[in-house]
């Protein structure tokens, strides 16, 4: 069941995620080939912890292909349990996590990977005692944003 205080911080975390969206701006030229070293991703703090925005641009066969890398203090969720047309994969890098997939919340540490498919409700929420830190691969398929 989703609590008031869950709707408080998936609310906060979306306006962060909004205000981040207005300082990264998505490339609109496809890209190829790249490497992103951790070394040189910015850290933006956020009301459960911070994050780091790595790429958001089209591909040669991806209409958009989005990454970022979240880190959510101990007892924090990212947002409220969601769903959306895009597809997702979620990798844990540290510290322990629940999923909510297919109506069940799954209990997952560091290496475990997270598929959530188009329009599944899903949310992460961390549940150890150290931050949770996360891949996140988002990708748009050709024709999905028109």
């Amino acid at each position: 069941m989703i609590t008031r205080r869950d709707a408080v911080v998936a609310s906060l975390t979306f306006a962060v995620i909004l205000a981040l969206g207005a300082v990264v701006h998505p490339q609109t030229t496809v890209m190829h080939s790249k490497v992103f070293d951790w070394t040189t991703l910015t850290a933006t703090k956020t009301a459960v912890g911070e994050s780091r925005q790595v790429v958001r641009s089209p591909t040669p066969t991806l209409d958009e292909l989005e990454m970022h890398i979240t880190t959510l203090n101990p007892g924090q969720t990212s947002h409220a349990p969601h769903q959306h047309p895009n597809e997702e994969l979620i990798i844990i890098r540290e510290g322990t996590v629940e999923t909510l997939s297919l109506g069940e919340w799954k209990r997952l540490g560091p290496g475990s990977i997270i598929f959530n498919a188009s329009n599944e409700l899903h949310g992460i929420r961390n549940v150890g005692t150290v931050p949770a830190t996360y891949h996140v691969v988002n990708w748009t398929s050709p024709g999905m944003k028109k």
